[in-house]
């Protein structure tokens, strides 16, 4: 074997094996979390998660069951659903149609516009809270869900048309002016065209977006009440007030973090590909 081909397959060897590590040690808190749900609270104070590996009996789906008969979770799971998927959807939709705009259509004042939507990428978000919350309180949208999608959509608006209007603006102008020499229009560019090409952006601001809703606690602890509060708020309100009920927390606490999980490896691929469009443009 050519010793050059040999330092290169030992080098794609090691590489390989410390990627696998890393994987293990990023999969090491989701595993340990899942046999936490999976034993009962007197397990959990006799010793770790990790015990189960020579006393497998300890695992069992009570703590799961008791989970469903947990109102107040189930209900909060439900709320995030319904916060997280109207939120990216909105998102990626509205942040679509303004990024071509943005990028292909000529229209009074777009450089403007465009300079003021990326003046509020700098807003920090705890800026808005309060007074954003006093303008719902008047239109009657605080405590609700719909008012908490509002508020992430308002606020997740710039950085989507940023990413999108720039990923969009790179389509060959000749694709674009062949199109229209064909007798497409505008709309139809956009669907037939544009999105196809953009996927992979799309794709990755959608688990981005996803993510962030899903995960966050600062909005929904202002502006949902106790009937529209996410899982998050849920899971801290029963640490604070029922802190050794590991038996419904832990299973909660999972079933929060596999959701994002599980979206992100579904979208991997596209994913990937946003993340790579723009070294190979």
């Amino acid at each position: 074997m050519n010793l050059g081909a040999l330092r290169r397959g030992l080098g794609n060897s090691l590489v390989q094996a410390f990627l696998v590590v890393i994987g293990l040690i990023w999969l090491t808190p989701l595993a340990g979390l899942l046999l936490s749900s999976l034993r009962s609270a007197e397990d959990t104070a006799r010793g770790g998660w990790w015990t189960t590996f020579t006393s497998p009996g300890q695992l069992s789906f009570d703590n799961y069951a008791a989970l469903l008969g947990n109102a107040g979770i189930t209900k909060a799971f439900w709320n995030t659903v319904l916060i997280s998927v109207p939120t990216t959807v909105l998102v990626v939709v509205i942040a679509a149609l303004a990024g071509y705009a943005f990028a292909w259509l000529d229209f009074p004042g777009r450089d403007t516009l465009f300079l003021l939507v990326v003046a509020l990428l700098v807003v920090p978000v705890q800026i808005g809270l309060l007074p954003v919350a006093k303008l719902f309180g008047q239109l009657g949208l605080f405590g609700t869900i719909p008012g908490v999608v509002l508020f992430h959509v308002s606020y997740g608006l710039p950085f989507a048309v940023f990413l999108l209007r720039n990923y969009f603006a790179e389509i060959p102008k000749e694709m674009l002016e062949a199109a229209r020499m064909d007798g497409g229009t505008e709309w139809r560019i956009f669907t037939r065209l544009v999105l196809p090409v953009g996927r992979p952006a799309i794709a990755s601001l959608a688990i981005f977006q996803f993510l962030w809703v899903w995960n966050d606690m600062l909005v929904a602890l202002l502006f949902a009440d106790s009937s529209s509060q996410p899982l998050t708020v849920e899971l801290q309100s029963q640490i604070r007030q029922f802190g050794s009920n590991i038996d419904v927390l832990a299973p909660g606490a999972f079933l929060s973090l596999i959701v994002p999980v599980v979206v992100f490896f579904a979208f991997q691929r596209h994913f990937v590909q946003g993340v790579m469009a723009g070294s190979v443009k």
